[in-house]
């Protein structure tokens, strides 16, 4: 920066602002209001370029080097001094596993006034001290620990607080870690996730034998405990591509899930390993496969339903009477259904119609009055319904077909695409 060449404009924004604060400024706090005015590798270099032309034109050079800073009350010298050495060490010390990670501050309420207050006399609107604050840790960070920012998704948000006496008070808020598969239920009798007791609401009461529970495991019991052992988290969240009931077996590929893990300190996992630890302790009752860690956006992807997505279900049907098989065929012209809100889930979901396609279905006669239907079909379509009718909510029906009342007695889901 040539000091021969100095902008008028400048000089008269800086001999305002120094008039109207009636005080001085640190070097970097100089440069940040500069920022937008003056090209430069970072407000330091700035700030001096800006004090420079000021004691040469005002020679006020006592002013100039005052310690105080009007605006940031000096933080920047605490930030600058080794507290930066300090965070890394904290850090460090807490042996929390990250690759990402982002930078925030808390400051003094009347450091955010008197910058307000000096913003407002210009007609410019420079960049905030936490702004400054955060970025500059940042880049220690990066340099020092190798690590990369990450705005949108950090694995750690470092928060530093300034506010008690200029004293490091650090926390380190420890991001989820998502951990996508699928799995298969192999037996009836599980629900995918805890069942609360419906008459404690979880408290534990003699109906529920004091466990809180109505079922005393389910598919997320079984597998997220050991992921969140393996990430050394607190608490998890278990996320389902949709849901079966408690008396369907889930075959097949599996159904998608994702375990959300709460403050996990482990980030890198053996997943392979992980999988068949699940495997091995659960065997004969649930499995998984295909875990890999994904990023949060995967926890409401995998729960949209979606007309695009389908699944296929094995549905063992008992009829009231028999059923020839020429009149079986009628079956196949089941396409466009219209399902009311079945009776049994009416006090938990809206009461809607929804229209949901029949892709393929195949018959097959097991007895006299037992049939297998192999349905392909869009997501969202309550294949119990689609037999019973529901009294007459699910229209057409198996029952509304075949003019005779059906009933599923045996369900499986035999593939989820999501």
């Amino acid at each position: 920066m040539n000091n021969a060449e100095i902008n008028p404009i400048i000089l008269e924004k800086a001999l305002k602002i120094s008039d109207t604060i009636g005080s001085t400024l640190c070097t970097r706090c100089w440069g940040r209001i500069f920022s937008q005015d003056i090209e430069g590798t970072n407000n330091q270099e700035r700030g001096e370029y800006i004090k420079q032309i000021l004691m040469e034109k005002t020679c006020e050079n006592d002013n100039l080097n005052n310690d105080y800073c009007y605006i940031c009350d000096n933080i920047f010298q605490f930030v600058e001094n080794g507290i930066m050495n300090d965070i890394k060490n904290n850090i460090l010390d807490s042996k929390v596993e990250f690759s990402t990670f982002l930078v925030g501050c808390r400051i003094p309420a009347e450091i955010i006034r008197k910058q307000e207050y000096l913003y407002s006399k210009l007609d410019s609107e420079p960049e905030s001290i936490k702004k400054e604050i955060n970025r500059e840790i940042g880049k220690f960070l990066c340099l020092e620990m190798g690590n990369k920012v990450d705005f949108d998704n950090p694995n750690l948000v470092i928060m530093v607080d300034f506010k008690t006496n200029m004293t490091l008070n650090l926390e380190l808020q420890l991001n989820p870690l998502f951990v996508e598969g699928r799995y298969r239920k192999l037996i009836r009798g599980i629900p995918q996730t805890k069942w609360p007791c419906r008459k404690c609401k979880g408290k534990g009461c003699e109906y529920c034998n004091y466990t809180g529970k109505l079922y005393m495991e389910s598919v997320e019991e079984l597998i997220s405990p050991l992921i969140i052992k393996e990430a050394h988290g607190i608490e998890s969240k278990f996320h389902g591509a949709g849901r079966e009931d408690i008396d369907v077996r889930m075959l097949g590929n599996g159904r998608p899930f994702v375990v959300e893990v709460k403050e996990p300190q482990k980030r890198t996992l053996n997943l392979t390993e992980l999988g068949k630890k699940i495997n091995l302790y659960n065997a004969g009752k649930v499995e998984v496969s295909d875990l890999k860690l994904v990023g949060k956006e995967r926890r409401s992807q995998i729960k949209t339903s979606s007309t695009s997505t389908y699944k296929v279900y094995r549905a063992i049907v008992d009829l009231d009477k028999e059923v020839s098989n020429d009149n079986l065929k009628i079956l196949n012209s089941l396409d466009v259904i219209e399902q009311r809100t079945p009776l049994r889930v009416s006090h938990r979901r809206a009461d809607l119609i929804r229209k949901r396609r029949v892709r393929d279905l195949k018959v097959k006669k097991l007895d006299q009055e037992r049939l297998e239907l192999i349905i392909e079909c869009e997501g969202g379509l309550y294949i119990k319904e689609l037999i019973s009718g529901d009294e007459f909510r699910t229209k057409p029906s198996v029952t509304s077909l075949l003019q005779t009342p059906a009933r599923c007695v045996e369900l499986d889901v035999l593939d989820v695409q999501n």
